[in-house]
């Protein structure tokens, strides 16, 4: 494996892969990614959700070797690697950042792409409809809170993990599709806060481009542009950020990436 990562002038970015053991296929596929693609890129940006259930810096589970093998790949090959965390991988921390050289994002952070001021985000704290699930994620980014949990054996970690999955599935499966989306009125106002016109998260497996007007008279001169990166599942995401370009791409995960 070669690296052009020095001479690079476009950067990555990717959310939502879910990496775990019931999905070889995914973890095939995020391998292939690191080794074809993202190796050519100056960084590589990860907006949550790398893994469907981080119990922990201390995961010694397949999955989380596969994951600490594959960035600490790209960091050795000179690609700068940036992780921010989602819902289900907020238990990744300082340890995993040491052993694999990477830098921790916080959720949001502005970043400026090639000239660009871009709010990067995870997405979830845009979804203000859904109460139930806001009132969820208060729970788990106390820090107090997972600090206690991570003093459980791992074991007693994965259980929880896995019932917390199955009770999210359920209650989602009930709810309506709109308030599982983003609120426009939490993108502009994040914007706003920022200063910026460029907004780029994942969350809610709605991979687009949107445009919405900072105005009440839909002036798109003075809008807002939000790409939504998509979840991996039978395809891939991601998204190519260049001088002036932001390119959403798709691949199937049945193929080698980069291939």
């Amino acid at each position: 494996m070669t690296s052009s990562s020095s001479h690079a002038q476009h950067s990555l970015l990717i959310s939502d892969l879910h990496l775990c053991a019931a999905r070889p296929d995914l973890n095939r596929a995020f391998q292939d990614f690191c080794t074809h693609t993202a190796v050519d890129a100056q960084a590589l940006y990860i907006l949550g959700d790398l893994s469907d259930a981080w119990v922990g810096d201390d995961d010694d589970s397949a999955t989380a070797d596969l994951i600490r093998e594959s960035l600490s790949t790209l960091t050795h090959a000179g690609v700068a690697v940036y992780l921010m965390t989602g819902n289900r991988d907020f238990l990744m921390g300082e340890q995993l950042a040491s052993d694999c050289n990477l830098t921790l994002l916080a959720d949001p952070s502005c970043e400026n792409l090639y000239g660009k001021s871009v709010l990067l985000m995870h997405g979830d704290s845009l979804c203000t409809g859904d109460a139930e699930y806001m009132a969820f994620r208060a729970q788990i980014q106390n820090k107090q809170a997972q600090q206690m949990l991570l003093t459980q054996p791992l074991d007693q970690r994965r259980e929880l993990a896995a019932s917390l999955r199955a009770q999210s599935k359920s209650a989602n499966s009930n709810k309506a599709e709109d308030i599982m989306d983003v609120s426009v009125e939490e993108v502009l106002k994040a914007c706003q806060q920022h200063g910026t016109r460029t907004l780029i998260h994942g969350h809610t497996h709605r991979p687009a481009e949107h445009t919405h007007p900072m105005g009440a008279d839909d002036d798109v001169s003075d809008s807002v542009k939000r790409i939504v990166l998509g979840d991996w599942d039978d395809k891939g995401w991601y998204i190519k950020a260049c001088a002036g370009t932001f390119e959403l791409v798709s691949f199937p995960i049945s193929e080698k990436v980069g291939a």
